[in-house]
């Protein structure tokens, strides 16, 4: 059996010395406006997986006002989510897709550590995880550089 999960997530963007994207720091003139590192990729992906098994979304279980999620990596909030698919929803991740929708940073040098990173917290191989970015061509608060979007796609099997 399987299942399909859709995620999105959206922070704006404000001036510092980096932003998070898919478990890598990247160092730019911007910084993410956030509860936790602000990791949009991750935080889509999260809700994917949780979505594919209908157990609701990542403001459900690491709620922006809990304390204890100030800050925190969201490479530790996906791990938490894929044990949770896999124990006791039973599903395994076949494969993931993700978008990234920003006119800053420049992503693509990153690209692959993404998604070996991604492939590890996910326990899957790299070939199962594909990252890609897109500019939204100077249109609206993403061209504006206010703010930047992440989509992911998931595919899960049942374990």
């Amino acid at each position: 059996m399987f299942r399909i999960g859709h995620g999105f997530d959206a922070h704006r963007l404000e001036a510092g010395d980096g932003v998070t994207l898919g478990g890598v720091h990247i160092p730019c003139a911007y910084r993410l406006i956030a509860h936790s590192d602000g990791d949009v990729l991750i935080h889509a992906l999260c809700d994917a997986l949780l979505g594919a098994c209908a157990l609701g979304d990542i403001g459900k279980f690491f709620p922006d006002t809990d304390a204890n999620y100030r800050g925190i990596d969201s490479r530790e909030l996906l791990r938490e989510v894929v044990r949770r698919v896999r124990d006791p929803a039973g599903y395994a991740v076949v494969n993931v897709d993700l978008t990234l929708i920003a006119q800053v940073p420049r992503v693509a040098p990153h690209v692959v550590t993404m998604r070996e990173r991604l492939a590890q917290d996910l326990g899957v191989d790299i070939g199962a995880v594909n990252v890609k970015a897109t500019t939204n061509e100077g249109m609206g608060h993403i061209g504006r550089k206010e703010g930047i979007a992440g989509h992911a796609v998931v595919l899960l099997q049942r374990s």
